[in-house]
């Protein structure tokens, strides 16, 4: 049996960070929190569901951007502690799977109290609630540009077809905020429907609508992270590169063992177990691997037939 892990040393820390993305959510968290209370009293003095709704989502966004700055927080200060195997890059996907559970939450809290407006309706002071919604809207726009991932990170030539890899931490906080901003847009609907044509029936309506929309988004969300954080990453296209790369080498070998997981945005680590009845080393299969920048972390076992 032949196994050679590299003889370089090597950190595993494979994730640089996001300085630029920690620094905004910090922002938008602030900009968040002013908004959240102007919205929560507004709704509530002036009987707005949609404008009450709009304001406790937004509370709970508050949160979810803490966590995510937080996260990058806490991936920076942990990231050269030798108890994390593979770095502190997952710290930032729990942040996510996190910001997700609590935007469902939120849905279900905004389709209860739709509902029971919907059922029990009160007076909406609409010249009032207007102004207050728009004003939310303004601020989760300015929000939504400061987290928006303008540069996409790309793999090489070799790896083009793998798409965008995200900063799930910062499509987290980036989510809550849009989910945030579409019930504003909701918000405003209602309200000038209300006030011009007497819809007031919309005010609840269009909160359970908004409630469904979030609800989908956190489930993709959801579906996303949970992926990251149990290693299953088996379909993705990468594996099928290692076994092409095995195939290619100049010997014959057969894969009795694969496994692959993300250590990383766009970065790969795994372990592969050979057999072969001619001569191979662990380097020169690990050499043959690096034609794909994305794997950045193998361990390799080669066991004579």
């Amino acid at each position: 049996m032949n196994i050679s892990p590299s003889s370089r040393i090597h950190t595993h820390q494979f994730d640089e960070g996001n300085p630029l993305a920690q620094k905004r959510i910090l922002l938008a968290t602030i900009l968040t929190a002013v908004m959240m209370l102007l919205e929560v009293v507004g709704g509530w003095i002036f009987n707005s569901m949609a404008l009450l709704a709009d304001g406790w989502h937004m509370s709970s966004h508050m949160l979810a951007l803490g966590l995510a700055y937080m996260a990058y927080r806490a991936a920076r200060l942990y990231a050269h502690d030798g108890r994390f195997s593979f770095g502190t890059w997952k710290i930032e996907i729990l942040a996510g799977y996190s910001s997700a559970i609590l935007l469902i939450v939120v849905a279900i809290f905004m389709a209860f109290h739709s509902v029971e407006r919907l059922m029990f309706p009160v007076p909406i002071h609409y010249d009032e609630a207007i102004p207050i919604a728009v004003l939310g809207l303004i601020v989760n726009l300015i929000c939504a540009w400061l987290l928006n991932d303008h540069h996409h990170e790309h793999g090489q030539d070799h790896g083009a077809h793998h798409g965008h890899h995200h900063d799930l931490n910062q499509k987290a906080a980036f989510l809550h905020v849009v989910a945030d901003a579409v019930t504003s847009v909701l918000a405003i609907i209602v309200l000038i429907a209300g006030k011009y044509m007497g819809w007031s029936f919309l005010d609840a309506l269009l909160g359970i609508i908004g409630a469904v929309l979030v609800a989908r988004w956190a489930l993709g969300l959801i579906k996303e992270t949970g992926k990251t954080l149990l290693d299953a990453e088996m379909d993705h296209p990468v594996v099928e590169e290692i076994r092409e790369v095995i195939e290619d080498l100049p010997v014959v070998a057969k894969i009795t063992d694969l496994h692959v997981w993300k250590v990383a945005k766009g970065k790969f680590s795994c372990i592969l177990a050979l057999e072969t009845a001619e001569e191979l080393t662990a380097d020169q299969v690990r050499h043959a691997l690096t034609v794909h920048d994305e794997i950045v972390h193998v361990s390799v076992e080669i066991n004579p037939l």
